[in-house]
């Protein structure tokens, strides 16, 4: 897992980055084919995040830049995933109880790009610092920033999409420019939204929630009476986003991994690092348990102690591999 810097202004930081990948002789976009679809859709966002989001762009122009590539090839794949792609499968978790608040997260995705995933810190002009991990660049797919806001997207398979933001913008945007789950709650329903999702939040406040949206429709769901966490995998849980739920085979144990999620969470032992670590390497039902011969395991996990202000990570499978502390964000 690669561990990248970006500061200055967003341009700069872009550059810098496609600048490193070029002299190390790395192409990300080597042997990614966008379809004809897949660029008509690029270009209606396009002037979607010019309104709501231009820094963005400034950074990805400036990593096409640096790597000597077109700009909108790189727009193009960074804006049309989620919506095009459907190798996501992940974990999140929030849980709030005696003063302490936490948020954990396993990324379920290839094996291929294992060695490939990023955990960047940003330190942007005019931004919010955070550090966060992706299996790609620009977008974020889990971090926490400076303000101890934390955020995780799970996928969500699309059944209908529109122009807009996706999933790992979104959590970008959050990590970026919001402070607490409120601002980030606004922040989501102002953006125009483009692929499904499920956005996991939690703040040192103690506030957790999880967001269930696609292009049509936006719920928040909160802790059910008498519970302290929420959870989500890959479908949602709402009552409201029923009619936009895939209708096939969940052969990556979505519900099974929410119900584990669940049952670990009313057993009363939450609350703690050591109980999220157990939960997310499999110690209290599947969730990481895939057969890599399949192509897919979790290629990392994180929790985020909100009140400790600590960040740990495991970069491969919480079953075979160490938790680390990054100290870089220094929250």
């Amino acid at each position: 897992m690669y561990h990248s810097r970006w500061k200055g202004c967003h341009y700069d930081a872009g550059l810098r980055y496609g600048r490193i990948l070029r002299k190390n002789g790395n192409n990300p976009m080597e042997g990614i084919m966008l379809h004809d679809e897949r660029r008509r859709y690029a270009a209606e966002c396009l002037p979607i995040y010019q309104q709501y989001y231009p820094e963005i762009l400034e950074e990805i122009h400036g990593m096409a830049d640096g790597l000597g590539i077109d700009f909108t090839e790189l727009s193009g794949f960074l804006m049309t995933m989620y919506g095009f792609v459907f190798d996501n499968k992940c974990s999140s978790v929030a849980i709030s109880q005696n003063g302490h608040t936490f948020l954990a997260r396993n990324s379920d995705f290839l094996v291929s790009i294992e060695k490939l995933c990023d955990s960047p810190l940003y330190r942007l002009d005019h931004s919010i610092a955070f550090v966060g991990n992706t299996t790609a660049w620009t977008e974020i797919e889990d971090g926490v920033n400076a303000y101890g806001l934390a955020c995780g997207l799970t996928f969500v398979y699309p059944v209908k999409i529109r122009p807009g933001f996706n999933a790992g913008m979104l959590v970008r945007y959050i990590l970026e420019k919001c402070r607490t789950v409120q601002e980030a709650l606004a922040a989501i329903q102002m953006l125009p939204i483009g692929t499904p999702q499920t956005i996991t939040l939690a703040d040192p406040g103690g506030e957790i929630a999880v967001v269930e949206c696609n292009c049509e429709r936006f719920v928040v769901r909160r802790p059910q009476p008498g519970e302290n966490f929420v959870c989500t995998a890959n479908h949602f849980i709402s009552e409201e986003m029923q009619a936009y739920q895939y209708d096939g085979e969940d052969d990556v144990h979505s519900h099974e991994r929410y119900e584990v999620m669940c049952r670990a969470c009313r057993s009363g032992d939450g609350a703690s690092v050591d109980f999220l670590k157990r939960l997310m390497a499999g110690e209290m039902g599947f969730m990481c348990q895939y057969d890599r011969k399949s192509g897919m395991d979790t290629v990392w996990s994180s929790i985020f102690d909100l009140n400790g202000k600590t960040i740990w990570r495991v970069e491969g499978n919480p079953s075979r591999r160490s938790w680390k502390v990054d100290q870089r964000l220094g929250i």
